[in-house]
C-alpha cells in the first residue's frame, strides 16, 4: 500500500507492506464555513446580541490592543483582522487607527523582523495601525498580580495598558494545556518568560494532558490569568487540517473556549479499537513541522495510539531546523533520554529544556525513528534516530511474529485518541 503523507510544504510517499493490517487515522469530517469573512461578521453580531457589554465604550484618545498569533499557527489573520477592525470603528467612533496596536504574540519564539511582520499583517490589512512583535524577554511588561497557582501574570505592556483588549486565536488540541485558545494567545503569546515558564511548569500534573479542560491545572491557570488581565473579546476559530475554518466563536475568552473545545474535540478526537504495534505519523506538514521543536507535539500525541514498547515513525521536514537553542543546548548535555527526564524533574521546569523532557518521556517508552531534512548528526544530538520510512519499517517488520497492526496518522500534531468503550 502506498500512502501520501504531508511533509513540509509537499508530501512524502510511504509504502507499507500489504501483509500488514493498516488503519489510516484522520480527523472526523466536519463541513467548513462557506465564508470565513461572513462567519466572523455573523459571530460578532451574535456575540453583541447576547452580551451588549462586549461592545467597546471608548472615549477620545483611548487605545485598543489586538493579539494575533505568529506563523506557527495557520490562522487567516489577513481575512479576520479587517472585519474586527471595521466592527471596532463602527461601534467606537472616537477610535482612530493610530490608537490601535496589533501585537504578534509568539511566546518565547524569537521576535519577528519588520519584513516578517509586514508579511503576517500587511499594511493594507490594518491601515494606520501599529504592528509590533512581542518579545517575552525584552518587551516592557505590565504586572497583573499572581494566580492562585503562583504564576506571575505579566503581559506585554502595550497590551496590558490598552483600554480595550482583543485576542484572535485558534482552538487546537494541546499535549498538556488540553486545548489552545481563550486567553492563551495573550498569557503565553504575549506573556513574560517568567509567566510562561511558571504556567508550563504545571504540566507535571497527571491531568495536564490533551483533551482535558476543567481538571487541567495548566489550562485553569491560563484562564485565571486571562481574567486578571481583563481580556474584553476573544475571536477563536477551529480549523481543519487543510486550514479550512469549521467554526468561529466570538465573546468572552472563557465562553469561546467552552464552545470551541466541543467542536475541536468532535473534529480531532478519534476513537480506536485497540492500540497499534507501529504508528507512522505525519505532523500535518507546514507549519506543523516547521521545526523539530514544533514537531515534538506530533510525536507526543501519536504515542497515545501505540502499544507500550511499540514503534513510531515521525515525519517532520523541519525546514527551520531544531527551532530552539535552549532545547538543543540542554539535550546535548546528556547521553540518554532517561538522564534528561531525571535531571529535568530534579531541577524543575525551564522553558525550552521542557521539550527535551517531553521528547525523553516518549523515547523512554517507545522505539522512535524520524524522517526529516535535518542533518542526522543533529538528530542524534537530540537523542533521535534518523531513518527513511523504508529503512525503519523494514527493520521493524523483519521477523515480526503475526500480522503487524499499523496506524497511519495524517495530522499527528492535532489528533488525539481514545480506545472505544473507555
Amino acid at each position: 500500500m502506498k500512502l501520501e503523507l504531508k511533509y513540509g510544504e509537499g508530501t512524502l510517499e510511504v509504502e507499507v507492506p500489504d501483509s500488514a493490517d493498516v488503519t489510516v487515522l484522520e480527523p472526523n469530517q466536519i463541513a467548513p464555513v462557506p465564508s470565513v469573512e461572513q462567519a466572523v461578521i455573523d459571530a460578532l453580531a451574535d456575540a453583541q446580541a447576547k452580551d451588549a457589554g462586549l461592545v467597546p465604550d471608548l472615549k477620545e484618545g483611548q487605545k485598543v490592543a489586538i493579539a494575533v498569533p505568529d506563523e506557527t499557527r495557520p490562522l487567516p489573520v489577513k481575512k479576520v483582522l479587517p472585519i474586527v477592525l471595521k466592527w471596532l470603528y463602527e461601534h467606537a467612533p472616537a477610535l482612530k487607527p493610530e490608537q490601535v496596536t496589533v501585537i504578534v504574540g509568539g511566546g518565547l519564539h524569537p521576535p519577528l523582523e519588520k519584513a516578517d511582520l509586514d508579511r503576517l499583517v500587511p499594511p493594507e490589512v490594518a491601515p494606520g495601525c501599529t504592528v509590533i512583535s512581542h518579545d517575552a524577554v525584552n518587551s516592557p511588561m505590565k504586572d497583573f498580580g499572581t494566580t492562585s497557582s503562583g504564576s506571575p501574570v505579566q503581559v506585554n505592556q502595550v497590551y496590558g495598558e490598552a483600554d480595550y483588549k482583543i485576542v484572535i486565536g485558534q482552538i487546537d488540541p494541546h499535549q498538556f494545556v488540553g486545548f489552545t485558545g481563550g486567553a492563551k494567545g495573550v498569557i503565553i503569546g504575549c506573556g513574560s518568560a517568567k509567566t510562561i515558564e511558571h504556567n508550563h511548569g504545571l504540566m507535571f500534573n497527571e491531568q495536564a494532558r490533551v483533551g482535558v479542560l476543567a481538571e487541567n491545572p495548566v489550562r485553569q491557570d491560563l484562564n485565571e490569568a486571562g481574567e486578571l488581565v481583563g481580556i474584553n473579546l476573544a475571536v477563536n476559530m477551529v480549523m481543519a487540517p487543510n486550514k479550512d475554518v469549521i467554526k468561529v466563536m466570538i465573546g468572552k475568552p472563557l465562553d469561546t473556549l467552552a464552545e470551541g473545545t466541543k467542536s475541536c474535540a468532535a473534529l480531532y478526537g478519534v476513537g480506536i479499537d485497540e492500540k497499534f504495534d507501529i504508528v507512522i505519523a505525519s505532523c500535518g506538514g507546514y507549519p506543523k513541522d516547521i521545526c523539530l521543536y514544533q514537531a515534538q507535539k506530533g510525536l507526543n500525541l501519536a504515542s497515545q495510539a501505540v502499544k507500550p514498547g511499540g514503534k513510531i515513525l515521525l515525519l517532520a521536514a523541519a525546514p527551520q531546523g531544531v527551532g530552539d537553542d535552549v532545547y538543543l543546548d540542554y539535550v546535548s548535555q546528556f547521553e540518554t533520554p532517561q538522564e534528561v527526564v531525571s535531571d529535568f524533574r530534579k531541577k524543575g521546569f525551564k522553558m525550552g529544556a521542557h521539550k527535551a523532557f517531553l521528547f525523553g518521556r516518549t523515547l523512554n517508552q517507545f522505539d522512535v525513528a524520524v524522517t526529516s531534512e535535518l542533518d542526522p548528526a543533529i538528530l542524534k544530538q537530540c537523542q533521535l534516530r534518523a531513518a527513511r520510512p523504508e529503512e525503519a519499517l523494514g527493520e521493524w517488520l523483519d521477523g515480526f511474529e503475526g500480522t503487524p497492526r499499523i496506524g497511519v496518522i495524517m495530522n499527528a500534531n492535532t489528533m488525539y485518541y481514545y480506545e472505544k468503550g473507555e
